[in-house]
């Protein structure tokens, strides 16, 4: 059997975290609109503090997707490594005599 995926379980929680506390304040008769505010306000919090670790484990899996064939490089890097690339030449340059005419 095949293993649920892990974006798929923390997005079922998430969903629950959002209806179960909506459904108990309809049932309590709170107006709708305030009842889906108040649901929001409560799924938020407790995905918050009950759903760390899942939440790490889908975000470090669209890293890993994301991030497959290729490492990390900076925007800068491939600047910075030219700059020195430069600098190391013409410092070889530098003790050299110039070719005569």
């Amino acid at each position: 059997m095949k293993a649920v995926p892990a974006w798929l379980v923390f997005t079922v929680l998430r969903v629950l975290m959002f209806v179960v506390p909506f459904v108990v304040l309809s049932l309590l008769g709170i107006e709708g609109w305030l009842a889906a505010l108040l649901a929001a306000v409560i799924g938020l919090c407790l995905s918050y503090i009950f759903l760390r670790a899942r939440r790490e484990t889908v975000a470090r899996g669209l890293y890993e997707v994301r991030h497959r064939d290729k490492e990390p490089v900076h925007p800068d890097a491939e600047s910075e490594d030219a700059a020195v690339d430069r600098a190391a030449a013409s410092q070889t340059n530098v003790g050299r005599t110039p070719p005569a005419p």
